[in-house]
């Protein structure tokens, strides 16, 4: 199991804005990624069971707490984290930073709430099965990691999970749900002094004697050293090309790769641009263009990329007619290598560019987005890092440095594919 723990105190931030609509996550740093093998689901079985009943609620009182207000109360689990976050009335905020942090530090995990609840992450997992699309990310990131923490299926399997009791999810939070390892941000339109008294009031209730890191959004990244890697074993990567037969009516492919960490700062914010300008949301984008528009052999083609604290991935997924997958693999990889050796035109970097940061700007209009945003960023940057920051680091991208980092990511001898028919 892999640590990443810090006893300190609760991080939190904060930004004002006009609206009588309060934003608010909590973010803890533990993931897939930190379960014992055999415990494999137990993060996101966790995410699941905080529902399920705490030192004062039940599950009826959780889940009606806010939503009687008015409010949504929701969670997602990633390979790196937990994230506990709500959207209430202003009036209301009080009550969501109190419930949020009820459910991290004093739930109970019942175990005849637990029996029930592995039947609906079975059904998750059987749901999920039935989604070709949605599974061969997955499969494609467990066999690109495989014996490596990272490896591991977020979901778990029924064999993993039919192991966990109450008493592993205790233990579990015990060690990873303490004020040190997780952060809390708030949207809201409320005093700075007044918010400060309300996170203390929350946190010595459940947490007694816990104290408080106020992280303010005015650092920047090119001032401060970037943090350590918390974790020791770095992902490189497998190389594989895998096809397997499940009797589909359309083909599904992967391509991809490892690719830089979140602590890479200048490659991170390139291999974005390029994901974007390669298969982005925007119909444009160079792969769209060339198998959908021109060649009309795709309804989808997309291209990713996720950074982690010690690695990340790249990957390019399409879907199309059995007979049109060799054509369409001979594509992209032939786009993947243009990017890799040809300089591309400045023209279109300015573009590119353009493009990208005002699609950062829009997606920054979603409220809810920027308080999961402040939140993990504390947790990966010890800051927030603001939008200003964000552009300039777009706009100062150089045509060699995205040639240096698609040279570096691309080269065909990395390269992975998983195919299923």
């Amino acid at each position: 199991m892999e640590m990443c723990m810090d006893s300190g105190n609760l991080k939190y931030s904060y930004k004002r804005i006009h609206s009588n609509v309060a934003y608010c996550a909590l973010t803890t740093k533990v993931g897939t990624r930190n379960e014992q093998e055999k415990f494999n689901g137990m993060a996101h079985l966790v995410e699941h069971m905080l529902f399920k009943g705490t030192e004062r609620r039940s599950s009826f009182n959780i889940n009606s707490r806010l939503e009687k207000e008015g409010g949504d109360l929701n969670a997602y689990t990633t390979k790196e984290e937990i994230v506990l976050y709500c959207t209430v009335l202003r009036e209301d905020l009080a009550k969501g930073i109190d419930l949020l942090l009820e459910m991290a530090m004093s739930s109970t995990f019942p175990q005849k709430e637990l029996v029930k609840e592995k039947d609906v992450v079975y059904d998750e997992i059987i749901t999920y099965k039935d989604s070709p699309a949605d599974q061969i990310y997955d499969d494609f990131e467990g066999l690109l990691f495989k014996g490596h923490p990272l490896g591991k299926l977020i979901l778990g399997s029924r064999k993993s999970l039919r192991k966990i009791t109450s008493e592993d999810l205790l233990e579990f939070t015990g060690e990873y749900f303490t004020p040190g390892n997780m952060a809390l941000s708030v949207v809201a339109n409320v005093e700075p002094s007044g918010l400060e008294s309300t996170i203390r009031r929350s946190l010595e209730k459940y947490s007694p004697g816990s104290g408080l890191q106020y992280i303010p959004d005015e650092t920047t990244l090119f001032e401060q050293p970037v943090p350590e890697n918390p974790y020791s074993s770095l992902a490189t990567g497998n190389q594989f090309s895998l096809s397997e037969n499940r009797h589909l009516h359309q083909s599904h492919c992967i391509i991809g790769c490892s690719a830089p960490s979140f602590y890479s700062n200048k490659e991170r914010c390139t291999l974005a641009l390029v994901a974007n300008m390669l298969g982005g949301p925007a119909s444009n984008s160079v792969l769209n263009t060339l198998l959908r528009e021109k060649h009309g052999l795709v309804y989808t083609v997309e291209a990713a990329y996720t950074p982690y604290s010690d690695t990340g991935i790249f990957t390019v997924y399409f879907g199309c007619d059995a007979a049109n997958t060799e054509k369409c693999k001979s594509l992209v990889y032939s786009t993947l290598e243009k990017f890799a050796g040809t300089e591309i035109a400045e023209s279109k970097l300015k573009s590119a560019r353009k493009q990208f940061v005002a699609q950062m700007l829009i997606a920054a209009d979603n409220l809810e987005s920027q308080a999961l945003g402040m939140s993990k960023a504390m947790l990966v940057f010890n800051q927030i890092s603001p939008f200003e920051l964000s552009r300039r680091m777009v706009e100062q991208i150089s045509v060699k440095d995205v040639m240096d980092v698609c040279s570096k990511v691309f080269d065909r001898k990395r390269l992975s594919e998983l195919i299923y028919f």
